[in-house]
């Protein structure tokens, strides 16, 4: 049994080489980042906080994670981090039941507006039982201003969540804050996908913008572990309840492994990661131009495509976004069907498909490649051609990791 959980790994680690991958969620981390990964803090616990543990045998941890916090509070100026999360789901958990209880009134995006599922009734805002109401958008993923001001200041909600898993384009964080002050409601800003372009001012700061907390994931546009975290500004009190709220309420032990590497991806974010956002952008409206030229119905034309590293195409005509991510998996292209703006919520078979491009540039591919991609995806998804040698081919030529 051993000998084949190894074969398939192996297998596993050689295809997923030979791919194109666009899954928007995903990275790599940098060798050394990686390196350190593994070492013998894979084994240890630390509940509590540096220098209050309840465990002992922690004195050079509680210093690497102290001087790691530190660090990001530094880089987004703020006064408030935790890295302790070890999701960004369970950074959302931690975060809504420190601001809300049972039966309150809380205002999210909703599935079809890009939310991710953490924030709605099948996930982590529904387990902990919020009365929850949805802002309206348009097809270009502009939310209605009118509609949400109305609606905080008729439900006066403890929190509101911006930010969102299909996220191309910035909220409204400014132009909400002084209606939340009104109805004393926290705005959360959920920065996953996002954290990396954030992270050297290549999308919107939420904090400066008048959010109260970001919570996130660290391996998506920001190369980091698999992890989460939450940033903020806010007093001792909620710092408190939501250290709290992390332990002993969602998670004992933070798998102290991820830290070392956490500090590692911020050094070279602030090394790099001007060029690294830059190109993930340059990227993103390459690629979705070019399938827009080959005529495929790309999202929000009139608004530029994407201001992320996200594409959104509606493959309702090309068999729905199920049909299309197996067909391009076939090939070695890996995408995530998604619903879509103005979608029926059929989860099984949604109109889109949602395209990431922040792991193939961290392989450093450039505009040329992206326009190759889309070429790829022509001929695959309207060509019917089997290219899945020409795909290996390609791909061949991109394994070193860059911008580290």
């Amino acid at each position: 049994m051993s000998n084949n959980i190894l074969q398939l790994l192996e297998q596993h680690n050689n295809w997923r080489k030979n791919c194109i991958n666009l899954i928007a969620s995903e990275n790599v981390m940098s060798p050394i980042a990686e390196k350190i990964y593994v070492s013998d803090l894979m084994h240890r616990y630390a509940e509590g906080m540096p220098y209050k543990r309840y465990y002992q045998g922690l004195k050079y941890f509680d210093k690497i994670e102290d001087i790691a916090t530190e660090f990001f509070k530094q880089h987004f100026q703020c006064d408030f981090a935790d890295l302790r999360p070890i999701s960004g789901t369970l950074a959302n958990m931690a975060v809504f039941s420190a601001l809300a209880k049972t039966g309150d009134n809380i205002i999210t995006s909703g599935i079809d507006g890009g939310a991710h599922i953490s924030h709605e009734n099948p996930g982590a805002a529904g387990l902990l039982g919020f009365k929850i109401t949805h802002f309206k958008f348009d097809q270009n993923y502009n939310l209605d201003l009118k509609d949400a001001k109305f609606k905080i200041k008729k439900l006066k909600p403890k929190f509101i969540v911006l930010g969102a898993s299909v996220i191309p384009f910035p909220f409204p964080v400014k132009e909400l804050k002084e209606i939340c002050k009104t109805t004393n409601t926290k705005i959360i800003y959920d920065a996953a996908h996002v954290l990396g372009l954030i992270c050297n001012g290549f999308f919107q700061n939420p904090l400066e913008e008048g959010a109260d907390i970001i919570t996130s994931s660290t391996h998506k546009t920001f190369p980091g572990p698999q992890g989460g975290l939450i940033l903020g500004n806010i007093d001792n009190n909620l710092q408190k309840k939501i250290r709290n709220k992390i332990f002993p309420g969602v998670l004992s032990n933070h798998h102290l492994h991820r830290i070392p590497s956490l500090y590692i991806a911020l050094s070279e974010m602030k090394k790099f990661g001007k060029d690294y956002a830059s190109q993930i952008i340059k990227n993103a409206k390459t690629l979705a131009e070019e399938l827009y030229n080959l005529e495929f119905d790309v999202l929000v034309k009139e608004r530029g495509f994407t201001q992320s590293h996200q594409v959104l195409v509606n493959m309702k005509n090309k068999g729905g976004g199920d049909f299309v991510a197996k067909k391009l998996e076939e090939q070695n292209i890996i995408v995530n069907k998604n619903i879509i703006q103005g979608d029926k919520l059929n989860i099984a078979n949604p109109s889109g498909i949602r395209i990431g491009v922040q792991e193939m540039t961290r392989f450093l591919m450039k505009q040329d490649e992206m326009k190759q991609i889309a070429e790829f995806i022509k001929k695959i998804i309207i060509d019917n051609k089997d290219i899945k040698q020409e795909v290996i081919e390609f791909r061949s030529k991109f394994q070193d990791i860059g911008f580290c």
